[in-house]
C-alpha cells in the first residue's frame, strides 16, 4: 500500500533519508519540510530528479509551532526528524497526538530517555517511536546488538566508528560535515559506558589508542559522547563492557586535546580587553571555516566492531566491519547514506508494522540482522568475521 512520509529538516541527512523512503518505502508522497523554503524546494527537487518521478514536495514549517506541526503530520503515516536534537521531544509529542510513527537522528541520550518515557502514550496512540537512529548512534548500536546475540555468553562489545575525508589534509586531517557545535559537544562532554559491568561516566577525548583498520591503515580512536546512546543500559547485566570510540586519522587528536586543555571549549563568558566573549564562540568562528567540508568532498564512513564471549562452550570473537564511500551516482556522501538510510529504513519498518506500538530504543526495535540485511540491500558493505 502507498504510504505518506514527512521529513523534518531538508538538509543533507534529511535529503538522503527522504530519497530512501521515496525509493524503498512504497511512498505515495514525501514531504520535505524545512524552516527555509528554498532549502525545502532544493531538497524535494533533488529527490524527484534522482528518482525520475514527482514524489517529493516541499513544505515550510516551524517545528516549535506545535499546532502547525500537528497539521503537517496528521495526514502522514511516518515522520523522520533530521532537525537538531533539542526539538525532538516536542516533535515526539506531536507525532503521538497525530498518530504518526516517528524516528529521528537525535544524538542526545537524555532527550532519548525523555522520549522513551512516552511509551504508554505511543502505545495508546497505536504508533511506534524509535529515537536515535542514523550512523552513530543508530547503526553502530544495531551492530552492538548483533554482537551481543552472536555469543551464548556475551562479555564485551567494542565499537569504533568515524566519518572521514577520503583525502585528509593536515594539520587537522578532518572535514566537518555538520555544525561545529556538535563536534565540540562530542569532544567536551561526558558519556555513559559499560565498564566492569557497571554504568560508568567517562569524559570525552580520553581513552586514546591506535589501531589498524584495513584498508585505511592506522587510525587513532578516543571516547566521544552520545554514540553509545541507551545501549549501555539495555545491555547492563548481560555484558561487562560496552564501549564506543570515534575514529580519526593520526594527528587529529592532539590538536583538539590542546584546544580543550587551553579552555577554548568553555561557554563561560570572559573579559578580553573591552570585549566580553565566550571562548567557544571565538574558537568556532576561527576553526569552522578551516575544517568545514567543501561542497564536493569525497568522504568515507567506517565502523569496526568487536564482540567477545563464549559460544558453544568455547571462547569466541565476532568482528563486524562497515566501509562506505561517497556515491558518485547520487552525490550522497557516505555519512549521509549511513545516517539517512539507517533512519529511513527504520521508519519504513515502522509504518509497515514490523515495529510494535510504543517508544523503544532502536537497538531493541528490530532483530539486528533484519536491519543489517536492509542496509546490505541498499548497497552498504557489511562484513562479519567469526572465530
Amino acid at each position: 500500500m502507498p504510504y505518506r512520509y514527512v521529513v523534518l529538516g531538508a538538509g543533507r541527512q534529511g535529503t538522503a533519508a527522504g530519497y530512501d523512503v521515496a525509493l524503498r518505502g512504497e511512498a505515495a508522497r514525501v514531504v520535505m519540510a524545512d524552516a527555509d523554503p528554498a532549502q525545502a524546494e532544493r531538497s524535494a527537487a533533488r529527490i524527484n530528479t534522482l528518482l525520475g518521478r514527482e514524489v517529493a514536495v516541499p513544505a515550510v514549517v516551524d517545528v516549535t509551532d506545535g499546532s502547525a506541526l500537528r497539521r503537517l503530520l496528521e495526514p502522514a503515516d511516518g515522520v523522520l526528524s533530521a532537525v537538531p536534537y533539542f526539538f525532538n521531544l516536542e516533535i515526539t509529542r506531536a507525532a503521538i497526538a497525530s498518530h504518526t510513527h516517528m524516528t529521528d537522528i537525535g544524538g542526545h541520550t537524555q532527550t532519548v530517555f525523555a522520549q522513551l518515557a512516552l511509551d504508554a502514550d505511543a502505545r495508546a496512540a497505536g504508533i511506534s517511536i524509535v529515537p536515535d537512529c542514523g550512523m552513530g548512534p543508530g547503526l553502530i548500536n544495531t551492530i552492538g546488538a548483533y554482537l551481543v546475540e552472536a555469543c551464548d555468553e556475551p562479555r564485551e562489545v567494542r565499537i569504533y566508528d568515524g566519518g572521514l575525508p577520503q583525502h585528509p589534509e593536515p594539520p587537522w586531517n578532518y572535514a566537518l560535515t555538520f555544525h561545529i557545535n556538535g563536534l565540540t559537544n562530542e569532544y567536551d562532554g561526558t558519556t555513559t559506558l559499560l565498564i566492569g559491568g557497571e554504568l560508568t561516566e567517562v569524559e570525552g577525548l580520553t581513552g586514546y589508542e591506535r589501531l589498524e583498520i584495513p584498508p585505511l591503515g592506522e587510525l587513532e580512536a578516543f571516547i566521544t559522547t552520545g554514540g553509545a546512546s541507551t545501549a549501555p543500559w539495555t545491555f547492563r547485566g548481560r555484558l561487562q563492557t560496552y564501549i564506543n570510540k570515534t575514529l580519526r586519522y593520526p594527528g587529529h587528536y592532539e590538536w583538539f586535546l590542546a584546544y580543550k586543555t587551553l579552555g577554548l571549549f568553555s561557554e563561560t563568558p570572559m573579559q578580553v580587553g573591552a570585549c566580553t566573549l565566550k571562548p567557544r564562540d571565538f574558537y568556532h568562528a576561527l576553526l569552522a571555516p578551516k575544517i568545514t567540508a567543501p561542497e564536493g568532498l569525497r568522504d568515507l564512513a567506517v565502523i569496526h566492531a568487536i564482540g567477545r564471549g563464549r559460544r558453544n562452550g568455547r571462547e569466541a570473537e565476532t568482528v563486524v566491519d562497515v566501509l562506505d564511500y561517497y556515491d558518485e551516482a547520487t552525490g550522497f556522501r557516505a555519512m549521509e547514506r549511513l545516517t539517512g538510510w539507517h533512519a529511513a529504513a527504520m521508519l519504513i519498518f515502522q509504518v509497515g508494522g514490523q515495529v510494535p506500538p510504543g517508544a523503544v530504543p532502536q537497538e531493541t526495535a528490530l532483530p539486528p540482522e533484519t536491519m543489517l540485511d536492509a542496509l546490505r540491500a541498499r548497497g552498504i558493505a557489511i562484513t562479519v568475521t567469526s572465530s
